[in-house]
């Protein structure tokens, strides 16, 4: 009976040890694994699942609930990352790519830096051939990752041997080794986005996405996701973001391929002079035009009024959202795509002798202080109202002005001098060249204040006041004058 006791509890303790030394192995199988989902092997893994973020203060006025897919947070800025990874993949299980090879291809700038981030990695080199119409930034950014960049000449034909398309498609002929990825024309893009942006997009709005935006460019980001879209729910309609110069629009509309609608555009990433395979007309609802100037405004709205600082391409595609609001209604689920970052326009869009230079900030509400933009470097020119006329005469031939502020010694602003009136007097009598400025001065040009209208200023320049003065925020007074207005419209 002892023997049968002291078996029992043999096994009653052989039983506990198994179960101590199983729980133990599984905790620490357990713990190896959510250590090592705690960081990626490298920065190609964190590619993809990027957030969806409700735009408010934009779509204010809008029935429907508008949600932009933020795909800055890519390694590379944009959601080109994620098809430049699946071309060189799919390139290396073809075959087609091998170790020591170089990659030659066409671009805009974001398809370079998803592949030049990946050929960093994968031991590539990189040659980018792209357009002069594109950001200064983009260049820089390509050339960060130790990729060659050749800039094109835009307004020619895509044929023509001096097109980035051409060009690399020549490199390719005289360099052994090298491979390109042709992102227009290689459905490897488009199997991106079906693959991934697609399925995430789906899973972010729980199924109840109603409409999708989309700039359109190589095509394959639209194509992708709108088709994976649209089998999850044939009801959803894909709507296309085209830009004037492009063919995309009438194509769709008409079928007919017109070159007639081809001619320079500034917009960045969207539109084409040709039909890229990747472009899937049969799963685009319809396109929408957007002018460079609406386009390059709504870019320039979204950092300023959502926080999100995006690109060009988001501008376009939120101008292009507005332009058709009436589609839209209550409960609808509106999917906006914001490719890329706004650090690639910071010399363009996000510039504003950039854009006052294109005429496109003449209704983006511009203030006083803008107005002193092409001379806020200078130095105010002034004369002290107890010099001479003749004084201050030279120094308005030096300066070449017309106007001039006077001043008393004590900085005070206190008359102005103006050279039609100067004229006038020195007419009737040439001897006030002698009198001192105080004797023959105007009143004082008024003060206004940064941020007044231009409409404001407008007003308040006269025949009888020439210019008005305006402090910058370092205390700095500038002068505006009628020039300065003519040229803010012009």
């Amino acid at each position: 009976m002892v023997w049968l006791n002291l078996l029992q509890i043999c096994i009653i303790l052989f039983n506990y040890l198994f179960i101590i030394l199983f729980c133990k192995n599984f905790l620490v199988q357990l713990f190896l694994v959510s250590f090592e989902a705690m960081w990626s092997k490298n920065i190609l893994e964190t590619i993809g699942n990027t957030p969806l973020v409700q735009i408010n203060k934009i779509t204010k006025d809008l029935p429907c609930t508008v949600l932009a897919k933020i795909e800055t947070t890519n390694p590379g800025n944009s959601i080109k990352d994620r098809m430049a990874v699946k071309m060189i993949e799919d390139a290396e299980k073809a075959g087609f790519l091998k170790p020591g090879y170089t990659i030659i291809e066409g671009t805009s700038g974001n398809t370079g830096m998803g592949l030049a981030i990946a050929a960093v990695l994968k031991g590539y080199k990189c040659i980018f051939t792209t357009t002069d119409k594109q950001s200064k930034e983009k260049f820089d950014a390509l050339k960060a990752f130790g990729a060659e960049v050749i800039v094109c000449p835009t307004d020619v034909e895509p044929e023509d041997p001096r097109s980035y398309y051409s060009v690399s498609s020549r490199l390719i002929n005289e360099i052994p080794n090298s491979w390109k990825p042709n992102q227009y024309d290689n459905l490897s893009n488009s199997a991106a986005h079906y693959e991934g942006t697609g399925p995430e997009i789906w899973d972010q709005t729980e199924g109840k996405i109603t409409h999708l935006i989309v700039g359109v460019g190589t095509g394959g980001t639209i194509s992708g996701t709108g088709r994976y879209l649209k089998e999850k729910n044939p009801n959803i309609k894909v709507l296309g973001i085209d830009t004037y110069g492009s063919v995309f629009k009438k194509y769709k509309e008409t079928g007919i391929f017109d070159k007639n609608e081809i001619y320079p555009y500034i917009t960045e990433g969207i539109g084409e002079d040709f039909l890229p395979a990747n472009v899937d007309f049969s799963v685009i609802d319809h396109f929408e035009k957007v002018t460079d100037k609406d386009a390059a405004i709504m870019t320039r709205r979204i950092p300023r009024e959502e926080g999100i600082f995006s690109g060009n391409s988001a501008g376009s595609a939120m101008a292009g959202l507005m332009q058709m609001k009436h589609m839209f209604k209550k409960d609808d689920v509106v999917v906006v795509i914001f490719h890329d970052h706004g650090t690639r326009y910071l010399g363009k869009m996000f510039n504003e002798d950039w854009m006052r230079d294109r005429g496109f900030l003449r209704n983006d509400h511009t203030k006083a202080i803008h107005l002193i933009e092409s001379h806020k470097h200078l130095k105010l020119v002034t004369a002290n109202e107890n010099t001479t006329v003749e004084s201050a005469l030279k120094i308005m031939r030096k300066f070449f002005v017309s106007q001039l502020p006077v001043t008393n010694d004590s900085g005070v602003y206190t008359g102005s001098l103006n050279d039609t009136i100067l004229f006038n007097l020195l007419l009737e009598n040439n001897e006030i060249k002698a009198k001192t400025v105080k004797e023959v001065m105007s009143a004082p040009f008024p003060f206004i204040a940064p941020d007044a209208s231009m409409e404001d200023v407008s007003r308040m320049i006269t025949k009888e006041n020439a210019a008005v003065l305006v402090k910058d925020l370092m205390g700095d007074v500038h002068i505006i004058t009628r020039q300065d207005i003519i040229e803010a419209i012009s």
